[in-house]
């Protein structure tokens, strides 16, 4: 009978990763017989359904086959990959073998709801059928834009026409859709430091753009307003890297700009669902719908390689887009985008976000305890809003020996200087601190590396 240790708060996957690395390493071979559902449940302590749902993902993955009325035997994966030739266990990706990574923000693989989004796909394909090899319309599926806005309305309390919602393979495609409704001949403003991609995906598709400085109270609206931008691209809930949250009154002040420049705001709302502290901040959409493109992903909430997001546009750019695309099909699979809009509309979407902020406000307690034992000076800022937060170092040298002495503990770090797009002053000796891809327990050993 086999025997895990099934400590994982996700005891389907810990189940199908132990019975697939045993299968890689050849300690199970081809055609041996599997426990019966029932029995190694009852061996494992776990439910029928925990070992159903392990054998099922293994099923589909090839390692192991099913035999009517015989039960599940392994499949012949080590001929398949070679007569000879040594197993490779998957291994989960960790930057350059980092005991703590503190600059990826991808949550850990354990905390995705497998069981439930395998449930969903099998609904999608038995209730959709060949529905799922049609065309889908350039917008996105109705379902998902619908179940998108009646979500926008429960966690930000803003009320969108699904209509004005716009379906993309990641924010950086939407950003590239952004520049062709607008024009390559327009000026973005974008938020210095900043997330380089940003920059970098407008000036590839044609756009020509220009820094903004983003203070502790977020982009500097003097600044915006001298800066002859048709569009401002800006994450006022919570903008990354510094973690500055916009005040009321900058927002208003941004918006009386945008209205009577006739520029539009890009609300880059990224990691919004994850206000750890108080009530979640008012969106500028729901202050100025006609200028504020508000855009959101799917990737700090499910995970980045699911590569869908979303934007709804004000209605003379939603009418622009359909002049433009309406010919385009969705780049988005029809079958991902039903199986989203079950987990939306059967509210599998809201618990598991409001699993991933129980978890994550135990970890960014750990760090916050973890940096305050440094045995060296430290000034945290955290706004309670999103999973990073930012640490000024003041008897630091220099950025580069705050990343020197954390790679030499077995850290990850990068400072608020790595994320400039031109130079600026009185941003140095402040670490980054991205605690999201960190699992629990992990953060507080950072204080035991820095004590070595």
């Amino acid at each position: 009978m086999l025997t895990y240790d099934l400590g994982s708060k996700n005891k389907y996957y810990s189940l199908y990763c132990c019975i697939r690395d045993d299968i890689l390493r050849g300690n199970l071979k081809c055609g041996d017989k599997l426990p019966s559902k029932r029995a190694l449940a009852f061996n494992l302590s776990v439910s029928v359904i925990t070992v159903q749902t392990a054998y099922e993902q293994l099923l589909a993955e090839g390692y192991i086959i099913s035999r009517e009325r015989s039960g599940y035997f392994v499949a012949d994966v080590q001929g398949a990959m070679g007569e000879g030739r040594p197993a490779q266990v998957p291994q989960r990706k960790e930057s350059k073998n980092f005991a703590a990574d503190l600059v990826s923000g991808s949550p850990p693989a354990e905390l995705f709801p497998f069981s439930v989004w395998a449930r969903l796909m099998r609904t999608v394909l038995s209730d959709e059928g060949e529905h799922l090899l049609e065309r889908v319309p350039c917008r996105g599926d109705i379902t998902l834009r619908r179940e998108i806005s009646a979500c926008l309305y429960r966690m930000r309390g803003v009320s969108v026409d699904p209509e004005c919602i716009v379906v993309g393979a990641g924010a950086e495609y939407l950003y590239g859709i952004i520049v062709q409704l607008v024009g390559r001949d327009k000026l973005f403003a974008v938020e210095n430091p900043g997330y380089g991609k940003i920059y970098s995906t407008y000036s590839l598709y044609g756009a020509k753009c220009v820094p903004v400085s983003v203070r502790n109270i977020g982009a500097d609206p003097v600044e915006v307003e001298r800066s002859d931008a048709h569009i401002l691209h800006i994450s006022p809930s919570h903008q990354f890297p510094t973690g500055a949250v916009m005040p009321a009154a900058n927002r208003a002040r941004i918006i009386r700009w945008a209205r009577a420049t006739n520029a539009y705001i890009v609300e880059d709302d990224y990691d919004s669902e994850f206000r750890l502290v108080g009530k979640p901040l008012q969106s500028m959409l729901g202050l100025c719908p006609d200028r504020v493109i508000y855009i959101n992903t799917f990737s700090k909430s499910l995970a980045p390689s699911m590569r869908m997001g979303y934007m709804v546009l004000p209605s003379e750019l939603c009418a622009r887009f359909l002049k433009l695309f309406s010919a385009s099909a969705n780049v988005v699979p029809l079958f991902e985008q039903k199986a989203l809009a079950l987990m939306i509309g059967g509210g599998y979407f809201e618990r598991h976000i409001n699993r991933l902020k129980n978890y994550f406000r135990t970890v960014r307690q750990e760090v916050i305890q973890a940096i305050s034992a440094l045995p060296f000076a430290s000034r945290i800022n955290d706004t309670g809003s999103g999973l990073h937060m930012t640490v000024r170092f003041p008897d630091a040298l220099s950025d580069e020996q705050i990343k020197k002495i954390a790679r030499e503990r077995g850290l990850n770090v990068r400072c608020l200087s790595d994320y400039l797009i031109a130079p600026l002053s009185d941003y140095e000796k402040v670490a980054v601190i991205n605690y999201g891809g960190l699992k629990k327990g992990v953060a507080e050993n950072i204080a035991s590396l820095f004590h070595k």
